[in-house]
């Protein structure tokens, strides 16, 4: 038979041979570095047949699907540990996900560190075994038959359609439910680490049962590992929860309910700053703010359709409208989980002209929406956030316009914070409305207003939501995380259902093209990103507390309380370190605070109306007249 390579080029094969037989007929060296393959485009495992004609690669550490490939196949190997060490253990899902792979489990008490240690040491035996993963597709009957007494495999079995070809996979004695595909043998695992243990409901139910699951991560070689345990290491030092508590931005408490930030006056400072700063820059690019409410009738939210496709994300609440507790006069209503439907309506409250737009509504709107309690994490998911929001109505020949624009605000702000960025588009999914014209044409204008900017965007290939495709920009940190931010969205949905118009030049009416925007995204999943970034240290004109002033001795509080005075009026943010304390004290407070400048005062600098400068990275950078420095101040207002 004949196959086909990657390159195009055709190779003849035997009969019922297999990826590997293809590997090995290119080469030794493939044929030692092959994981699985591709089959026309499906990942399969080595031992899967080739049929004649097909397009075949095969898949190695330097592939793009490799790292899955092996993260997946140690999430079994992590099982077979287990089963071999608990042989009671229930089992759920393992699969692999961004750096590393779990396993959902229920071994009837919780896994200690000491566990994790001795599941690591036996799963180094199996590696050291370089155990086969073989493959065996079987149909329902015999798969519920191999899967008695493990009662979640079994539930997820009776869920299949009745043509799903079921395959399992064992290794050793330990046997697992799996699509595949797998690495050929445990040798290929060479370097893993199980780095913690949570807890997790059933197919994230909260109705259901916790199981625990048990977190890994691996790799291809030590040094990789190595590698990611120092990111890891660097990540926790940066921690914003850590952080956000020790440098007074924020603060969580369980009485006012999971995943509402409380700003402390640090924080509250920030987010104003940061508000500002884009308030500002909004205007000139020829926004108008508006404010809405926070809560709506719900037949609001039934006409936006957010009612019947979003409600179990939303907070709704009944509200009874009379005097007499009369029920039938009861209205129920729903916190907002996004702006888009205020804005809507403000367009449609007047008649709208061509002339009119693009008209740009921004607000920094506060949203509500009902998270997991598992999946929330600090300021980067939250239940109660503030966005950045925009909507821009404008007619389809002003898209292209629009979107570069926004790409324009996303340079400034990312340029701004040294973020590097790059972009995905997502496309026109399988459900969706409107007609497929305005798919393509939306499409279109995003890749455009892409490259009209310079700037790489991959296709995310049926993502889109079903009212639009829609921008993503993903910011790259100081440590190399990636991070979704921005979003910028084509919408067919809000001025279909509220029935917008426009009059157009020849008098008639169209429906105006609808464009979401949110540059920040939340403002609290970006000030969150942004303390790891910056370890904390934000930029001066950013910074809650620009200035410690910091008196010699007591006899200097008087000088120390004039360079505040003189700083405020140029427009910083400054107190005086005047507690009975020794200096060094007093600069350490400063430094674990991340004050961009300490200034120390004495008879010296009092007499000659100069500070000592010391900068949090540089330590002391000489001596300045205190007009001097108030320049920098003032200078560093944004």
């Amino acid at each position: 038979m004949e196959i086909k390579l990657p390159d195009g080029s055709l190779k003849e094969l035997a009969e019922g041979s297999s990826v590997a037989d293809v590997a090995a007929s290119i080469g030794a060296g493939l044929a030692k570095a092959a994981l699985a393959g591709k089959i026309n485009g499906d990942i399969v495992d080595l031992s899967e047949s080739v049929q004649d004609g097909a397009t075949v690669e095969i898949i190695t550490n330097k592939s793009t699907e490799a790292l899955d490939i092996l993260r997946h196949s140690t999430a079994h190997v992590m099982a077979a540990a287990i089963k071999s060490l608990f042989p009671d253990a229930q089992f759920g899902i393992g699969p692999a996900i961004e750096d590393g792979f779990y396993y959902d489990i229920e071994i009837g008490r919780s896994i200690t560190p000491e566990d994790l240690q001795t599941i690591e040491a036996k799963m180094q035996e199996l590696v050291a075994s370089a155990l086969p993963f073989t493959r065996k597709v079987v149909d329902i009957t015999e798969a519920r038959s191999l899967f008695e007494g493990q009662p979640l495999k079994l539930e997820l079995i009776d869920e299949m359609p009745s043509e799903t070809v079921i395959s399992v996979y064992s290794l050793g004695d330990f046997l697992d439910l799996c699509k595949g595909p797998h690495i050929a043998n445990t040798g290929f695992v060479a370097a893993f680490k199980l780095t913690k243990q949570a807890g997790a409901y059933w197919r994230g139910d909260s109705e259901r049962q916790m199981l625990q699951r048990i977190y890994g991560t691996a790799w291809f070689s030590k040094k990789d590992l190595e590698d990611y345990t120092m990111r890891i290491e660097e990540a926790e030092k940066r921690d914003h929860r850590k952080l956000g508590r020790e440098l007074g931005i924020y603060m969580m408490d369980e009485r006012a309910g999971v995943g509402l930030p409380l700003y402390m006056p640090n924080g509250a400072r920030v987010i104003r700053i940061l508000q500002e700063w884009l308030r500002r820059d909004l205007y000139k690019r020829g926004y108008e703010e508006v404010i809405t409410p926070h809560i709506y009738n719900a037949d609001v939210w039934k006409q936006s359709g957010h009612y019947y496709f979003y409600k179990d994300n939303m907070y709704f609440f009944q509200v009874d409208e009379s005097e007499e507790k009369d029920m039938s006069k009861v209205s129920e209503f729903g916190l907002k989980p996004m702006n888009c439907p205020g804005h809507v309506l403000l367009y449609g409250n007047e008649l709208r002209s061509y002339r009119d737009l693009p008209l740009r509504f921004f607000e920094f709107g506060t949203v509500y929406r009902h998270e997991m309690s598992g999946v929330v994490h600090g300021l980067l998911r939250a239940r109660g956030f503030t966005q950045d929001d925009a909507h821009v109505f404008c007619r389809a020949d002003q898209v292209l316009d629009e979107v570069v624009a926004m790409l324009d605000l996303v340079d400034h702000i990312m340029g701004t914070f040294g973020f590097t960025y790059t972009a995905e588009i997502s496309t026109q999914p399988t459900k969706s409305i409107g007609d497929n014209a305005k798919w393509e044409y939306a499409t279109d204008q995003l890749k455009l207003a892409c490259e009209k900017h310079n700037l790489e965007y991959e296709i995310n290939e049926g993502d889109g939501a079903f009212y639009g495709p829609k921008i993503d920009i993903k910011v790259k940190d100081a440590i190399g995380r990636t991070w979704q931010c921005s979003t910028i969205q084509v919408d067919f949905n809000f001025p279909e259902r509220f029935e917008l118009t426009y009059r157009t030049a020849d008098n008639g009416q169209e429906q105006p093209w609808m464009l979401h925007r949110a540059i920040f995204g939340s403002i609290e999943r970006f000030l969150g990103i942004l303390i790891e970034h910056l370890s904390g240290a934000l930029p001066l004109w950013l910074a809650p507390l620009q200035v410690a002033v910091i008196p010699i001795a007591d006899r200097h509080n008087d000088y120390a309380n004039e360079v505040r005075e003189r700083l405020i009026a140029a427009g910083g943010r400054v107190e005086v370190f005047d507690q009975n304390e020794p200096m060094r004290a007093k600069i350490a407070k400063a430094q674990q605070q991340k004050v961009p400048y300490m200034l120390v005062v004495g008879d010296k600098e009092a007499e000659s109306k100069s500070v000592s400068v010391r900068e949090r990275k540089e330590g002391d950078v000489g001596v300045q007249l205190l007009d001097e420095f108030a320049k920098l101040i003032e200078d560093a207002r944004i």
